[in-house]
């Protein structure tokens, strides 16, 4: 009896405990993509003539950049996972424009600096202030909202910037710096305040190369061509004041026709490192918060259906040791959705239905002992001793079925990706807390209740008992 008492009071610890869990903002369950709402990219990583094999070190690698420029969108719970030989999934809970995922995940943001041949200034010049004039005039159209002149001043425009594209890689020379030699990038108001920049802090290496290319920038009154992805996008000049040292400090500016937005996804892309692959998405999927709502809405309502039947049932067909099961299979729920919480699980449709399915295996194993009670019971046995028997008869085979879950599993876990992940954690999870509910909260509740002499009724715990055999119950 004493040891029964210690184990109540080990319960109540947890299930206090539990309850704090659950009910502490920090240990807030998280929602997948699917209950939450949000973008799915699927990344299709390709191979180049240097490296035609992709292995599982380079798909690493831009597993790594990927990450690292979501940490810059500021995604909260973002999962990332490598798929196959040659693929990987994003999944950004809470993202409603996948537009813009997509392009600071996919852009390669190969950066490098070139210096303006003398003899090319000019011709590029006229182009970049036929540019200017034409931005000036999408920004008059669009204060009058007229969405056709709107319209075709912006195709002038791509039409010019293909242009300048085009023309600049004849104008401009390469030099040896590049985005390789980037320490930093962060976007910033202009400092002349109209639109934005993106300043550059470039490491030891980055910071004399770029004083050695704007020396001579200034030395020969040229322009210092900044390139991204083998499109010019700001061609600025350097002061003649900078001919003799150039600008040290390892620190520049990239302005252009920049907004807030556009502005931070260079950056973005610029500090979270060229990809060593090409990439490409291949697929976009987009799920509504009303969707990922309806469906929670539904979880919620099928598992308090299937719970309330298990509850109504036990009862029902195994009276007090049934009471008993209920008690402990609320127990259960109480303990894996603070195991979920503590665990930081993210849970998903599929792990809603794991974990609906692992209160069933719950149940199973109370209803393995408890046919087994009765067993010993009608076998002429005591109903201590039927419950002890019980217990240990039916322990095997409640391991033997939960072993053989685990594995599965396991399997799941290591061979699935994204939400059949999702599943295989939380089943895991609510059979290893069954367990514990089954074996340690039922059997304490059970010895309890029968040191209670108006509870050692045979009809309570087997209704079919025979007549000969009841005399036992009460010993």
């Amino acid at each position: 009896m004493q040891r029964q008492r210690s184990l109540l009071a080990l319960i109540l610890v947890l299930v206090i405990a539990a309850i704090a869990v659950v009910a502490s903002p920090p240990f807030r369950i998280r929602l997948g993509l699917d209950l939450q709402g949000g973008s799915q990219l699927t990344i299709q990583v390709k191979t180049t003539p240097e490296i035609k094999q992709i292995t599982e070190r380079e798909l690493d690698a831009v597993k790594t950049v990927i990450e690292n420029r979501i940490n810059g969108l500021g995604v909260s719970e973002p999962l990332v996972q490598t798929v196959g030989q040659d693929q990987i999934i994003v999944q950004l809970p809470g993202v409603s424009d996948p537009q813009e995922a997509e392009r600071v995940l996919g852009g390669t943001a190969q950066l490098d600096f070139r210096r303006e041949k003398i003899e090319a200034g000019a011709l590029l010049r006229v182009r970049q202030e036929e540019l200017n004039e034409l931005l000036l005039k999408q920004q008059e159209l669009e204060t009058k909202a007229d969405q056709a002149a709107i319209a075709a001043n912006k195709d002038k425009i791509e039409q010019k910037q293909k242009q300048i594209a085009e023309e600049s890689q004849q104008l401009f020379e390469r030099t040896e710096l590049t985005g390789k030699n980037l320490k930093r990038a962060t976007a910033a108001p202009s400092q002349t305040g109209a639109g934005w920049q993106v300043d550059l802090q470039f490491d030891n290496r980055g910071g004399e190369l770029f004083a050695q290319l704007t020396k001579q920038v200034a030395k020969d009154r040229t322009r210092l061509g900044i390139f991204l992805d083998n499109k010019l996008i700001s061609a600025p000049g350097v002061d003649a004041k900078y001919q003799d040292t150039g600008i040290a400090g390892g620190n520049a500016q990239i302005s252009g026709s920049f907004d807030s937005k556009s502005a931070r996804e260079l950056a973005l892309q610029l500090e979270g490192g060229a990809l060593p692959l090409p990439v490409q998405i291949v697929e976009n999927r987009t799920v509504g918060a009303t969707l990922g709502k309806d469906s929670i809405q539904s979880s919620i309502y099928a598992g308090i259906g299937g719970l309330g039947l298990v509850l109504v049932f036990m009862v029902f067909y195994y009276r007090l040791p049934g009471l008993i099961a209920d008690i402990s299979l609320v127990i259960y729920s109480l303990l894996t959705w603070a195991s979920f919480a503590l665990l930081g699980v993210t849970l998903t449709l599929p792990g809603i239905a794991g974990f609906i399915l692992s209160i069933g295996m719950a149940v199973d194993a109370n209803v393995l002992i408890f046919e087994r009670t009765r067993e010993e019971l009608r076998a002429g046995k005591s109903l201590y001793r039927s419950v002890e028997s019980g217990f240990y008869r039916a322990f095997s085979s409640i391991l033997d079925s939960n072993v053989t879950t685990w594995i599965a599993c396991a399997a799941l876990f290591w061979l699935g990706s994204g939400l059949v992940k999702g599943f295989a954690v939380t089943l895991a999870l609510g059979v290893a807390v069954s367990m514990f509910s089954a074996i340690t909260c039922s059997r304490t509740f059970l010895f309890l209740a029968i040191a209670i002499p108006s509870l050692r009724k045979p009809e309570l715990f087997c209704p079919n008992l025979p007549v000969a055999n009841k005399a036992e119950v009460a010993q």
